[in-house]
């Protein structure tokens, strides 16, 4: 599986740069002669949707588990998530979202056991018993001030009101959201509801960032946006403890900071994003627990560690290459890195990562809705976060009682069926997916274990 991964990782670099040179996929020109100007005014729902995944996680080798283990003897579980998304265009300029949804079911094995979970859509609701009912999901104001003359055409979508935007922007959010909202965004790897449901294949799973136990926290976005290039800065309220619901409320205390550039000027139709991040918080160290857990003679616990000013460091690449059927095909790459010295905190518990692959059009076999997608992913763990797992640490994800590292090695396939839309805006999608996992939760004396999902999509 290693050499698998290994290389099927350079195929996909190789695929990109050999593709990157070809005039296949010019960018839009903005349209010089239109004005900024939204298609209504009135306050209005803009998105829906419901998403079924029932998944089955297969038993596994286990000579020994801990808490937080992935259940021995196999599991099956429902999730199913609701969602409303409205958006208001107060002015040509202005704009205000207010989105609500709903998390029932869990994730197999109580979503824990793995760097790389299995169901996006359960992500953080694992051990952390939330209300299994309505909650607000985003809440913030929009704000574009045009540079230069152009505009580009935006259609109705989540959290996307149609209309004419000024192509070069500068572009305020603040508010109550979601940080990979604006951040790490993929074509081909960024939807767990209709592409890849594995962590690492839909975001940057070193990537810690800022986010409440159902994924949303407050803050602002900075934006310059041109059609060649954008630059983003972003700075978040972090959670009040490790995979924790409330937020710090003071910004001095603790809060995340996200600085991306996205590259797009290719006229391949190639987008580059390259992302840096800083999160200071109240935070344990790894090091500093295993130190305390060499004179006690216990299992280390980090949060035993945690204070005030600790800060994790970390590095994100993120790559898409349209290669055929107006885009429909592609491969994207991701890399990421974190420093690993101070506890996962807000994600999950990946310190390194490089994941690849790509999506298929149906219309090769007539299907041209249809979507074949296979990807892979190798997550790792820094030094000291491994160390302190195999003391017999344990995470908010992780803890088989010790550990005999190996980096966590992921593949996924899944086919997206278009099926025949009930309305005129109301589209169905019916998903087999499949999953197999070495060295789950980066321990080589546990697993694999495979998981196979069916999942339903139905979006307004």
């Amino acid at each position: 599986m290693r050499r698998c991964g290994a290389r099927g990782t350079s195929a996909a670099i190789a695929l990109w740069l050999i593709t990157v040179t070809s005039p296949a996929y010019a960018l839009d020109a903005p349209d010089e002669a239109a004005a900024p100007a939204a298609d209504s005014h009135w306050p209005q729902l803009i998105g829906a949707q419901y998403t079924g995944v029932l998944q089955y996680q297969s038993s596994l080798q286990s000579p020994y588990s801990g808490p937080l283990s992935l259940l021995a003897g196999g599991d099956t579980q429902p999730s199913n998530t609701f969602g409303f998304y409205t958006g208001w265009a107060i002015t040509d300029w202005a704009q205000y979202y207010f989105d609500t949804e709903k998390f029932m079911g869990a994730g197999v094995s109580h979503a824990t056991g793995l760097g790389g979970l299995t169901n996006g859509d359960v992500v953080r609701e694992g051990n952390n018993s939330l209300k299994k009912r309505f909650y607000v999901a985003r809440n913030y104001l929009r704000l574009m001030l045009p540079l230069a003359p152009g505009t580009i055409r935006v259609e109705r979508a989540q959290d996307q009101i149609a209309g004419a935007e000024a192509a070069s922007r500068l572009e305020l959010k603040l508010g109550l959201m979601a940080a990979n909202d604006d951040f790490d965004k993929n074509r081909y790897a960024g939807s767990t509801r209709n592409e890849f449901m594995n962590w690492p294949l839909w975001n940057n799973t070193a990537w810690d960032f800022a986010a409440d136990t159902r994924g949303y926290t407050e803050g602002f976005v900075l934006s310059y946006i041109s059609p060649a290039w954008a630059l983003r800065y972003g700075d978040y309220l972090m959670p009040k403890f490790a995979n924790g619901q409330p937020l710090e409320p003071s910004w001095m205390r603790a809060h995340g900071q996200n600085l991306e550039l996205a590259l797009s000027a290719w006229p391949t139709g190639t987008v580059l994003r390259l992302l840096a991040y800083q999160n200071k918080a109240h935070m344990g160290d790894y090091q500093q627990a295993l130190a305390i857990a060499s004179l006690t003679g216990r299992p280390p616990v980090v949060i035993a560690t945690e204070q005030d000013g600790r800060r994790k460091t970390g590095f994100g690449v993120n790559a898409e290459q349209p290669l055929a059927d107006s885009g429909k095909t592609g491969v994207f790459l991701h890399l990421g890195w974190n420093d690993g010295k101070t506890e996962s905190y807000a994600f999950t518990e990946v310190d390194r990562l490089v994941s690849a692959g790509g999506e298929l059009s149906g219309a090769h076999w007539s299907r041209g809705e249809d979507l074949l997608g296979v990807g892979i992913a190798i997550e790792g763990l820094s030094a000291p976060h491994r160390q302190y797992l195999a003391a017999g640490g344990a995470g908010f994800l992780l803890d088989d009682g010790r550990l005999n590292y190996a980096p966590e090695q992921i593949i996924e396939v899944y086919y997206r069926v278009q099926l025949p839309d009930l309305a005129r805006y109301l589209r169905l999608q019916l998903s087999p997916d499949f999953q197999f996992i070495r060295n789950p939760g980066f321990n080589h004396d546990r697993g694999p274990v495979s998981f196979a999902g069916l999942r339903f999509h139905l979006e307004y």
